[in-house]
């Protein structure tokens, strides 16, 4: 055990002085979403045998099993040195139903929501703290400043965004620095890659890829695994009908790809993803120990310029079928006070 830690590089995310394991681990799937919830006990040995394979950066939300993921990260956590691991969370999505995400940004929301998360994980402070979406009904500044009173009370460490505009990212920045953005990045999800990632660069701000194996797809999850009918992707636009046929023949060609390089196609995809810049810590995530393994495995890829362009090639994103997220997926603000407080 004591080998592979050492074989898990640190790297500094962002240019605030955070530093996380270059491969963090995302905690929703343990409280549902892809699959059903799993039991406390195995969502706490998963994150324990993360941290014994050298990941000390774990990923939550308020909103990931209405607190229960929280509830579940902190008494997992509890197990290790607080100053060797890394805890983000983030706050911002009241609600997800059908077609429609509720979001508040209100400075009290931030407030009420920051102390209800330090409350389910049991720590004094949150080492990174995201807006999860952006209330566009309240000014950015306004969020940022309650945030920044959050940091300067010692209750959060740093500051990060998660799915932001270009205006809103160099808004926020100049209330407080942004330490890290959290954005969809993938091999079929480059959206990111014209405008974020450079202007990401300029400020200094580290890279969050969620989803870096496509919500499973590079995993093989609807092509060598069945999905479960519980599962969110089930109804996922890219895992459904004629696109789903289409995107198995992406899938095809990445695989001879992966035989190439003597590792799985999760690790190819991911390897890929790693290999984007130092200031790159992706966070999948996984139910299974040996999906886990696979994942830190991918840190031993090793990939050219060449292998990289090869890989982008293989699957050109004007190939890919169907849209990254639901169609009419809308966010729209949510009135605070009609909001019960959140639960500790």
């Amino acid at each position: 055990m004591e080998e592979k830690k050492t074989q898990m590089p640190r790297v500094k995310l962002g240019s605030q002085g955070l530093k996380v394991s270059k491969l963090g681990f995302g905690c929703m799937g343990l409280s549902g979403v892809y699959n059903s919830p799993v039991p406390e006990e195995v969502g706490i040995s998963i994150i324990k045998a993360a941290f014994d394979s050298g990941i000390t950066f774990f990923d939550t939300a308020d909103i990931y099993g209405a607190n229960a993921n929280e509830v579940l990260v902190g008494k997992a956590l509890k197990q290790f040195p607080r100053e060797k691991i890394q805890i983000a969370t983030k706050f911002g999505i009241v609600r997800v139903e059908q077609n429609q995400m509720a979001v508040i940004g209100t400075p009290e929301y931030v407030r009420a929501c920051c102390e209800a998360s330090l409350m389910r994980l049991g720590v004094e402070y949150i080492d990174l703290y995201y807006q999860h979406r952006v209330d566009t009904s309240v000014p950015i500044e306004e969020t940022m400043g309650e945030l920044k009173k959050l940091v300067e009370e010692g209750k959060v460490k740093y500051i990060g965004l998660s799915e932001a505009s270009p205006d809103t990212i160099r808004r926020a920045h100049a209330v407080h620095p942004i330490t890290a953005l959290q954005m969809e990045w993938s091999l079929w999800t480059r959206d990111i890659e014209e405008e974020i990632v450079p202007l990401c660069r300029e400020l200094g701000i580290g890279i969050v890829p969620y989803s870096p194996l496509g919500r499973g797809f590079f995993g093989g999850k609807a092509i060598t695994e069945s999905l479960p009918e519980n599962s969110f992707v089930a109804s996922h636009p890219r895992f459904t009908g004629d696109n789903l046929e289409k995107n198995k023949i992406l899938y095809k060609r990445l695989e001879v790809l992966a035989g190439k390089h003597d590792c799985t196609l999760a690790q190819l995809a991911l390897a890929w993803v790693l290999h984007q810049g130092d200031d790159v810590v992706p966070i999948p995530g996984t139910t299974k120990i040996k999906n886990l393994d696979d994942n830190v495995g991918s840190l031993k890829v090793k990939l050219t310029e060449e292998d990289l362009k090869e890989i982008s090639e293989a699957l050109p994103i004007k190939e890919v079928a169907g849209p990254r997220n639901y169609q009419s997926m809308q966010a729209h603000s949510w009135n605070f006070a009609n909001t019960p407080p959140p639960k500790n």
